[in-house]
Protein backbone atom coordinates (compact mmCIF):
# COMPACT_ATOMS: atom_id res chain seq x y z
CA UNK A 1 0.00 0.00 0.00
CA UNK A 2 1.15 3.49 -0.91
CA UNK A 3 1.62 5.93 1.66
CA UNK A 4 -0.60 9.06 0.78
CA UNK A 5 -0.63 10.44 3.65
CA UNK A 6 1.27 13.36 3.24
CA UNK A 7 -0.43 14.27 -0.10
CA UNK A 8 -2.79 17.17 -0.18
CA UNK A 9 -6.05 16.41 -1.06
CA UNK A 10 -7.54 19.91 0.07
CA UNK A 11 -6.32 22.97 0.74
CA UNK A 12 -7.42 25.95 3.19
CA UNK A 13 -7.74 29.40 2.58
CA UNK A 14 -4.53 30.26 2.65
CA UNK A 15 -3.77 27.62 -0.31
CA UNK A 16 -2.19 25.05 2.04
CA UNK A 17 -2.80 21.56 1.51
CA UNK A 18 -3.98 18.69 3.88
CA UNK A 19 -5.35 15.14 3.83
CA UNK A 20 -6.48 13.07 6.47
CA UNK A 21 -5.12 9.48 6.36
CA UNK A 22 -8.59 7.43 7.85
CA UNK A 23 -7.02 3.86 7.07
CA UNK A 24 -8.57 3.23 3.55
CA UNK A 25 -6.48 1.51 1.12
CA UNK A 26 -4.52 3.45 -0.66
CA UNK A 27 -6.04 6.76 0.48
CA UNK A 28 -7.22 10.15 2.15
CA UNK A 29 -10.60 11.19 2.81
CA UNK A 30 -11.05 14.81 2.83
CA UNK A 31 -11.40 16.23 6.34
CA UNK A 32 -14.39 18.22 4.84
CA UNK A 33 -15.87 15.87 2.74
CA UNK A 34 -15.70 13.36 5.80
CA UNK A 35 -17.59 15.55 7.90
CA UNK A 36 -21.45 13.94 8.94
CA UNK A 37 -22.27 16.76 11.68
CA UNK A 38 -21.38 20.23 12.26
CA UNK A 39 -18.18 21.83 13.38
CA UNK A 40 -17.18 24.32 15.37
CA UNK A 41 -16.02 27.69 12.48
CA UNK A 42 -12.11 28.33 12.93
CA UNK A 43 -11.11 31.96 14.13
CA UNK A 44 -7.71 32.37 15.31
CA UNK A 45 -8.32 35.44 17.98
CA UNK A 46 -11.41 37.71 19.04
CA UNK A 47 -12.55 40.29 21.11
CA UNK A 48 -15.72 41.22 21.57
CA UNK A 49 -16.66 44.61 23.17
CA UNK A 50 -20.91 44.10 23.93
CA UNK A 51 -23.41 46.42 25.57
CA UNK A 52 -25.22 42.79 26.66
CA UNK A 53 -22.15 40.67 27.22
CA UNK A 54 -24.08 37.16 27.94
CA UNK A 55 -27.02 37.92 25.00
CA UNK A 56 -23.74 38.01 22.66
CA UNK A 57 -22.16 35.03 24.00
CA UNK A 58 -25.10 33.21 23.05
CA UNK A 59 -25.38 34.53 19.71
CA UNK A 60 -22.06 33.53 18.81
CA UNK A 61 -22.36 29.76 20.75
CA UNK A 62 -25.56 29.25 19.06
CA UNK A 63 -24.34 30.45 15.74
CA UNK A 64 -20.81 29.02 15.03
CA UNK A 65 -21.22 25.77 17.42
CA UNK A 66 -18.82 27.31 20.03
CA UNK A 67 -18.92 26.31 23.10
CA UNK A 68 -17.17 29.52 24.70
CA UNK A 69 -14.55 29.01 28.13
CA UNK A 70 -14.83 31.19 31.21
CA UNK A 71 -12.14 33.77 32.40
CA UNK A 72 -10.85 37.00 31.15
CA UNK A 73 -9.59 35.08 27.67
CA UNK A 74 -11.94 33.04 26.92
CA UNK A 75 -11.21 29.94 24.73
CA UNK A 76 -12.77 28.35 21.82
CA UNK A 77 -12.04 25.33 20.48
CA UNK A 78 -9.53 25.35 17.04
CA UNK A 79 -12.95 23.10 15.18
CA UNK A 80 -11.68 21.80 11.99
CA UNK A 81 -8.74 23.83 10.28
CA UNK A 82 -8.58 26.07 12.98
CA UNK A 83 -5.01 27.43 14.66
CA UNK A 84 -4.39 24.79 17.88
CA UNK A 85 -5.21 25.02 21.25
CA UNK A 86 -7.78 26.99 19.56
CA UNK A 87 -8.48 30.67 19.76
CA UNK A 88 -8.58 33.05 22.78
CA UNK A 89 -10.72 35.86 23.24
CA UNK A 90 -12.85 38.06 25.24
CA UNK A 91 -16.57 39.72 25.38
CA UNK A 92 -16.66 42.58 27.85
CA UNK A 93 -18.96 45.30 29.15
CA UNK A 94 -18.36 48.29 26.78
CA UNK A 95 -20.30 52.06 25.77
CA UNK A 96 -20.20 50.49 22.14
CA UNK A 97 -20.55 47.36 20.53
CA UNK A 98 -18.02 45.95 18.09
CA UNK A 99 -15.72 43.19 16.56
CA UNK A 100 -13.74 42.45 13.87
CA UNK A 101 -14.26 38.64 12.80
CA UNK A 102 -13.57 36.52 9.18
CA UNK A 103 -15.74 33.05 10.30
CA UNK A 104 -15.28 30.08 8.12
CA UNK A 105 -18.53 28.23 7.61
CA UNK A 106 -19.84 24.91 5.75
CA UNK A 107 -22.54 27.04 3.79
CA UNK A 108 -23.44 30.73 3.21
CA UNK A 109 -26.87 30.92 2.88
CA UNK A 110 -27.52 28.63 5.84
CA UNK A 111 -25.30 30.40 8.09
CA UNK A 112 -27.03 33.69 7.25
CA UNK A 113 -30.53 32.53 7.54
CA UNK A 114 -29.36 31.29 10.94
CA UNK A 115 -28.47 34.33 12.18
CA UNK A 116 -31.22 36.24 11.00
CA UNK A 117 -33.20 33.80 13.35
CA UNK A 118 -30.93 34.58 16.26
CA UNK A 119 -31.54 38.31 15.97
CA UNK A 120 -28.33 39.27 13.42
CA UNK A 121 -29.05 40.73 9.94
CA UNK A 122 -28.20 40.16 6.45
CA UNK A 123 -25.53 42.89 5.05
CA UNK A 124 -24.13 41.61 2.11
CA UNK A 125 -25.15 38.87 -0.19
CA UNK A 126 -22.91 36.15 -0.90
CA UNK A 127 -19.96 36.69 -3.59
CA UNK A 128 -17.25 34.53 -4.92
CA UNK A 129 -13.89 36.36 -4.69
CA UNK A 130 -12.27 35.17 -8.15
CA UNK A 131 -9.59 32.42 -7.55
CA UNK A 132 -11.21 32.40 -3.65
CA UNK A 133 -13.46 31.83 -1.20
CA UNK A 134 -17.22 32.78 -1.35
CA UNK A 135 -17.98 35.81 1.06
CA UNK A 136 -20.62 37.56 2.80
CA UNK A 137 -21.76 40.12 5.70
CA UNK A 138 -23.82 39.73 8.45
CA UNK A 139 -24.27 41.52 11.66
CA UNK A 140 -24.65 40.35 15.43
CA UNK A 141 -27.84 41.50 17.34
CA UNK A 142 -25.84 44.76 18.35
CA UNK A 143 -24.42 45.62 14.80
CA UNK A 144 -20.93 43.85 14.52
CA UNK A 145 -20.44 43.30 11.65
CA UNK A 146 -18.94 39.79 10.61
CA UNK A 147 -18.02 38.46 7.35
CA UNK A 148 -18.52 34.57 6.39
CA UNK A 149 -16.03 32.72 4.40
CA UNK A 150 -16.70 29.39 2.46
CA UNK A 151 -14.30 27.95 0.92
Amino acid sequence: MTDTSSIPIETDYFGNGYSLNEGIAGGTVSIFKAMTSDWARPIVHWSIEAIDPERQRAFYADLFNWEIGDGPFMQVAAGIGGPEPGPAGHIQAGSTARTSLYIQVADLRTTIDRAIELGGAELLAPFDIEGGPSLAAISDPEGNHLMLVQQ
